[in-house]
């Protein structure tokens, strides 16, 4: 299987390659978790904007034509909770789940309600679908997301510390911050949800954070950054 697109320039050919789209939140949430167990890699971009994704190259690569895809030593792995589960197994520097059985139910529990419950109803192809109207498409999306994070607030409300599981980042922060960045800018008002606002506040101040945003990554436009 060919693991590059036509026209790619590879400067490290050993590392780790995520395939990646700089505002997509499922490719966030994996650039968080590599920044935050401080993997080096290398990120290939692809552009969902102007349909890089549904090319038959890609999707040798990626059936779906979605983001994020890893390759690493051979391999390619897709959805970007299994990724993070696979770097959560194999690098176990800075842990993103607890030991406690329990305790990593519970995390696991916040993270799919971010990734299965909200982010799946507001995916391109998905609001595609619903209307060719930008308007009818936000409406869309922002009626689904109110009451994704109205039930997400309630969760952390019992879980969080610090963080949305206690005083330690875990996977549930990597999915929430792309998350709240979606519900921004949806235009969604998240000062109702004041626990959401607070982690997120905090979050936003770490490094790896900073290093995994959007405006950080070398396919964003001169005109979002």
């Amino acid at each position: 299987m060919s693991l590059t697109l036509s026209g790619e320039h590879h400067p490290h050919p050993h590392l780790p390659v995520l395939y990646a789209f700089y505002r997509s939140s499922c490719s966030w949430r994996v650039r968080l978790a590599l920044h935050l167990k401080k993997i080096p890699y290398e990120t290939r971009p692809v552009n969902l904007l102007t349909g890089q994704n549904k090319t038959q190259e890609y999707k040798k690569i990626q059936p779906f034509g979605s983001v994020p895809a890893f390759a690493e030593n051979g391999h390619v792995l897709t959805q970007s909770i299994n990724i993070i589960e696979y770097l959560e197994e194999t690098r176990p520097e800075f842990p993103l789940l607890p030991n406690d059985p329990i305790e990593r139910a519970t995390v696991r529990a916040l993270v799919e309600a971010v990734a299965m419950d909200i982010q799946p109803v507001g995916q391109i192809r998905v609001m595609n679908h619903v209307s060719s109207d930008p308007e009818k498409q936000k409406e869309w999306s922002v009626h689904w997301m109110k009451q994704g994070f109205e039930a997400l607030e309630i969760m952390l409300n019992r879980t969080a510390g610090v963080y949305s599981f206690g005083d330690t980042i875990t996977m549930a922060d990597v999915v929430l911050v792309p998350q709240y960045y979606n519900g921004v800018r949806f235009g969604v008002d998240m000062t109702a949800y004041p626990t959401i606002w607070r982690i997120n506040h905090k979050l936003e101040k770490e490094e790896s954070f900073k290093l995994a945003h959007p405006t950080s990554q070398i396919d964003c436009p001169a005109d979002f950054c």
